[in-house]
């Protein structure tokens, strides 16, 4: 049998682990020349959890839906797959899909996270800057700024906190991590060095939280794109969002740029 393949760790020394783990996906592409007119956003989306409930609350609701669905907990959620009806998600007849549909919306409905999310708006983005920043970077950048803010509020902003996202090829996961050390280091709102590290997983990781990362990035797209159009998902998502104390989650848990 052949040993996974390892994930990626930036090393940091520095003192105990926080209570909390993040997970981000994203959603659309990075692109700037070629915007696709129907989705001409990208995403990311982080899933703030504390440990102890991910661990005991989270994760195996997740794997007994799966093994109520398919018979085993080897299926991966990935979102596009479900809503393409695409590999395990294919054989799934109409009343089955709709009980896993409605069971996983109430998962995620029961589930206690805290949601941090960057929409960027590619047209805006290339309209308004000679020199547009990369998507995926900037949204990295306002994302760990706030889950900070979060952290700090929790009283965990000096514990290390690791922040979890997939694989998406060498070149990239490169760019990346460069990207990662530079905001974490002190490139970012706080001019200071910020308590995270970086974990970039192997795409067949069986997750729980990187797929519900990666369920919830595009609802909150489209919820943003067309705020009047209906929208479940979202709708289960909204009181996840991250607040001020005036409970307002613009600027905070979500963030549009520009």
């Amino acid at each position: 049998m052949t040993e996974p393949a390892a994930s990626h760790v930036i090393p940091r020394a520095g003192g105990g682990h926080s209570d909390y783990i993040v997970y981000v996906d994203e959603s659309g592409d990075h692109s700037l020349t070629s915007i696709d007119p129907d989705y001409p956003v990208f995403v990311l989306s982080f899933c703030i959890f504390r440990k102890d409930e991910y661990a005991s609350g989270v994760t195996p609701v997740i794997r007994q839906l799966k093994f109520a669905t398919f018979g085993h907990d080897m299926v991966v959620l990935h979102e596009a797959d479900i809503r393409r009806k695409k590999g395990a998600f294919s054989r799934l007849s109409k009343e089955p899909r709709e009980a896993f549909l409605s069971a996983l919306t109430d998962i995620i409905g029961a589930a206690d996270f805290q949601l941090v999310a960057v929409v960027i708006d590619k047209r805006k983005l290339k309209d308004r800057y000679n020199s547009p920043a990369h998507p995926y970077h900037l949204a990295l950048e306002f994302g760990l700024e706030r889950i900070y803010r979060l952290l700090k509020g929790a009283g965990h902003d000096d514990a290390l906190t690791y922040i979890v996202g997939e694989a998406r090829g060498a070149k990239e996961d490169a760019e990346l991590e460069l990207e990662f050390r530079r905001i974490r280091d002190g490139a970012n709102y706080f001019h200071r060095p910020l308590p995270f590290d970086l974990i970039i997983a192997d795409k067949k990781t069986n997750s729980e939280g990187l797929q519900l990362a990666d369920l919830t990035a595009r609802p909150i797209g489209l919820a943003v794109l067309r705020p009047g159009q209906g929208n479940r998902a979202a709708e289960v998502l909204e009181g996840k969002f991250y607040r001020d104390r005036t409970g307002n989650k613009l600027g905070m848990g979500l963030k549009v740029f520009p």
